[in-house]
């Protein structure tokens, strides 16, 4: 029997006395090279076997004591409701709550759960730095002249080879360099519409993208999102006449962190490149996978040229490089002119960092480091929200990323209740953020890429309060 056969056979197995409850919540597994003797296989099947769990949240792993039935295995909290299809008679224009939250970002008194971004003690600050010293004394300039239009080329090498990871077949010169994702997604947007075209995306979905969509003379059509397999595609297939572009976030979905499964993204990639329509892929959040195994973006299923897919280092290793990508498909020269019109070239600098730093190993390192610290938040987190909050809270159940997606009781306004949870010091994104319709009141997204500790615990149990307090 393979190998790939045995593990999942063996994480049935565990599975099966989890669901049963022959295990119980809390209970120790035995260790790993006990069950390797009972199943007479290699380390390495158990290690798989013990990560096909975890990447279900049915068990986690504790330093130095050993793997744990997880709380999270039998849920208390159900998934957040599967939104539906909004017309746009009912506009929300939530720029000043946004500005709102954006303000608190300096204060460090505030508890940062609005954040999109990982804290500091999280990335590998001192051994960018080092990088940072080296690039400086091999760069003959100094980093001060100009790159060619596309970005540089150590950078799109690695990041070409870095695809391979999910089956990629890029080269340098499928990359084009830009100023992070929204940049890259700003040009792919510049590039393949026109004022008045028509964009689908997802509901809930990042603002920034309905930022970006309205400062271009588009209109968006938010199509209903499902909490754990993302954009319903019954639903997109009817808008198909009516829009000229698609932009959605495939892998660990923000806000809802919800994962498209592979058939969902080829049956997405079929039905647009039928109607040659563009797809802008956010795929920000693709290497913060909680499984065993990267997924796939919908850029591996795009035989047609028409995923442009966008990524970058904002969420996974240094957010203020502004160090991002696009692999633009059969658009590049369109978005090679855009990129010219607006900035010329990117800075030299920092993009030589990342490509060191991606080729030497180290940010694959880092990454397997990261993840492991986003998924113990993840959990630690949701077992906080089920012991502080309102029972009739709903919970999503990201497989990655480390965005939190909360639906509180209807009677809450969760616009209101940041004004409360600040003058406590607390901050976090309203559901409203996320629309351009009147919905998701009730919602908030929490940010888990934080440093956990007793301080965190306890400003989520004064979050769970006020929302038990809420008037």
């Amino acid at each position: 029997m393979r190998k790939e056969a045995l593990y999942l056979k063996i994480s049935r197995i565990i599975e099966e006395q989890i669901l049963s409850e022959t295990l119980k919540i809390g209970d120790k597994l035995q260790s790993i090279r006990s069950v390797q003797k009972i199943y007479n296989v290699s380390l390495n099947t158990v290690k798989q076997a013990f990560l096909e769990l975890e990447s279900k949240s049915l068990i986690e792993s504790r330093p130095k004591s050993g793997y744990y039935v997880s709380k999270i295995s039998q849920r208390r909290f159900s998934l957040p409701s599967f939104s539906t299809l909004k017309s746009s008679d009912k506009e929300n224009h939530p720029e000043d709550l946004i500005s709102k939250v954006f303000n608190t970002l300096t204060d460090k008194n505030i508890t940062q759960f609005s954040l999109g971004v990982p804290h500091q003690n999280l990335l590998p600050i001192a051994k960018l730095n080092k990088s940072l010293v080296k690039t400086l004394s091999t760069l003959s300039d100094g980093g001060t002249s100009y790159e060619p239009v596309a970005g540089n080329i150590n950078l799109r090498r690695s990041i070409a080879k870095w695809s391979t990871v999910w089956e990629g077949k890029l080269n340098e010169d499928d990359i084009v360099t830009t100023s992070g994702t929204m940049n890259a997604i700003f040009n792919c947007l510049m590039a393949v519409t026109q004022p008045g075209d028509t964009v689908a995306i997802e509901s809930p979905v990042y603002f920034g993208i309905i930022q970006i969509i309205k400062s271009l003379g588009l209109k968006a059509i938010e199509i209903p999102t499902h909490p754990v397999t993302g954009i319903d595609l019954d639903s997109l297939k009817t808008e198909l006449p009516n829009i000229n572009a698609c932009c959605i976030i495939s892998n660990f979905s923000n806000p809802l962190g919800c994962l498209m499964p592979d058939e969902n993204k080829k049956e997405l990639v079929r039905m647009l490149s039928e109607y040659d329509i563009p797809l802008i892929e956010d795929d920000l959040y693709g290497n913060l996978y909680f499984g065993s195994s990267s997924p796939k973006p919908c850029k591996a299923y795009d035989e047609a040229g028409i995923v442009m897919w966008c990524s970058s280092v904002s969420k996974t290793l240094a957010p203020g490089y502004r160090v991002g990508w696009v692999a633009p498909g059969k658009y590049k020269e369109k978005l090679i002119r855009q990129k010219f019109l607006q900035t010329i070239s990117t800075p030299t600098l920092y993009q030589e960092v990342v490509a060191d730093f991606m080729e030497h190993g180290r940010y694959d390192h880092h990454l397997r480091n990261f993840r492991k610290s986003l998924y113990a938040n993840c959990l630690q987190y949701q077992r906080a929200i089920e012991d502080y909050f309102p029972d009739n809270t709903s919970i999503s159940q990201p497989q990655g990323g480390f965005m939190l997606w909360l639906e509180l009781d209807k009677r809450v306004d969760t616009a209101k209740l940041f004004d409360t949870a600040l003058r406590q010091n607390i901050s976090f994104a309203p559901g409203r953020m996320f629309t351009q319709h009147n919905q998701y009141d009730n919602c908030m997204r929490l940010n888990f890429a934080l440093e956990w500790n007793d301080k965190l615990d306890k400003d989520l149990q004064r979050l769970g309060a006020m929302v038990k307090n809420y008037k």
